[in-house]
């Protein structure tokens, strides 16, 4: 998923739960499913993040390149300018981007 691309407000507004509710059998169920959406995202910036900076660092740093090294700079300040992970799970679960399956349970007889 190209999160660059997505239109994210970066700001964390009140959200109304009941229409976010709508999609799962309660509350819980919905934040669990953004929650760990959430977290899927974030590794995947992260693995992206550390990638490239493998691919812009250098194997000797000496400590004028530590400081002057711009585009390890460059690739920090993109990267902090991404909306929160939660901010992207929560707006791919309002627009239906998000597939989640109750697990088997099993009834008691």
């Amino acid at each position: 998923m190209d999160y660059k691309k997505m239109q994210v407000d970066h700001l964390a507004n009140t959200r109304d739960v009941t229409a976010l509710e709508s999609k799962a059998d309660n509350v819980y169920e919905m934040v669990m499913v953004v929650a760990k959406r959430a977290n899927q995202i974030s590794l995947e910036i992260k693995e992206e993040l550390q990638h490239k900076i493998r691919e812009v660092s250098s194997v000797i740093d000496n400590l004028e390149e530590v400081f002057e090294n711009r585009e390890q700079i460059e690739l920090a300040k993109f990267y902090e300018t991404l909306p929160k992970a939660t901010l992207i799970a929560l707006q791919e679960y309002k627009d239906d981007k998000v597939y989640f399956r109750a697990g088997n349970e099993e009834e008691e007889i």
